[in-house]
């Protein structure tokens, strides 16, 4: 009981209650050393990985300390509607570089980069319909494209694990559970829809550090948007994500819900665009940028959990 730090005299209960405590941690830095030894220390390595074709997993734990984010590619004719869109629905689309129509370098998020090869896996997506997933998406670029990279959770990922807050699906060596919900976005032009979301599952006395870490980062989608009650946002059943794969949730956690990058997918859906491309859900783009130097960066619109409430 002493390597516990109790009493030598302290109850088998008081003893067996630590010692879970104690694996719990335990279990937690485990999780978060694993996620440092990722297979790709920087979002250079990465991408180039994906360029040559030797990397085509999902992206959560790679690159730690390295901002992640969801992609998306329209035709010229769409962008200036899409941008809006984005800026009125910050928490889903917190816009983070927009490319020059023709222009396939993300130059402030990592300069030198190729959007049409530097992700792992992409979706093409057909009059609002997913047509196939691609590898790359070079031989459908043309000077009339301009790329959107938004803000992801993955981010900050690997500082909740630094914390001993461990992502589930880290833990587990799984993508991140998604959910479409009922939570309805802003419109503008052809977009609108509704909110996909990501869950992870915390212990009650655990959320508000949770909350406090993401909400430092508006720019990867901040706080969450709903903790509990996965009904009251229309999430029905938590071991069937609508995208990634489920995880357990403990006896005792609760869901956490975080605004997701897969959202513009449901916008494009919705849109019935001729042509649009997007990273597939958890294989994201890795820049250069820092998590710490994201703190900082301002984007456009406002944060809200609900877009279309009155404020």
């Amino acid at each position: 009981s002493r390597s516990l730090g109790l009493p030598a005299r302290a109850s088998p209960t008081v003893v067996s209650m630590a010692a879970a405590a104690a694996a719990t941690r335990l279990a937690r830095r485990c999780a978060a050393t694993g996620a440092a030894s990722a297979s790709f220390r920087t979002g250079a390595a990465l991408r180039a990985a994906c360029r040559t074709g030797s990397f085509r997993g999902q992206t959560a734990g790679q690159a730690p300390g390295h901002v992640q984010a969801n992609l998306v590619i329209l035709p010229r004719q769409h962008a200036a509607d899409f941008e809006q869109f984005c800026a009125a629905n910050a928490a889903p689309c917190p816009l983070l570089e927009v490319t020059a129509p023709g222009q396939y370098e993300a130059a402030r998020l990592a300069p030198g980069s190729d959007l049409r090869r530097d992700l792992p896996k992409y979706r093409v997506w057909q009059d609002g319909e997913l047509k196939e997933e691609r590898d790359d998406v070079a031989d459908l670029w043309d000077d009339s494209m301009q790329a959107f990279l938004i803000g992801c959770s993955f981010t900050w990922e690997d500082l909740l694990a630094a914390a001993g807050l461990t992502p589930r699906h880290v833990e587990e060596g799984k993508n991140v559970p998604m959910f479409d919900t009922s939570i309805d976005l802003k419109g503008v032009g052809p977009f609108g829809g509704r909110m996909v979301v990501s869950m992870r599952p915390y212990m009650p006395e655990e959320v508000q550090a949770v909350r406090d870490l993401t909400a430092a980062y508006p720019a990867a989608h901040g706080a969450p948007v709903h903790v509990g009650a996965p009904g009251e946002i229309g999430v029905r059943d938590l071991r069937a994500p609508d995208y990634g794969e489920a995880v357990e949730v403990r006896p005792g956690e609760v869901p956490v819900f975080w605004a997701c990058g897969v959202t513009p997918a449901n916008a494009l859906k919705q849109a019935r665009l001729p042509l649009a491309i997007t990273h597939a859900p958890g294989h994201m783009f890795v820049a250069d940028t820092t998590n710490e130097a994201l703190k900082s960066w301002k984007v456009p619109g406002n944060w809200s959990a609900r877009p279309t409430a009155v404020e």
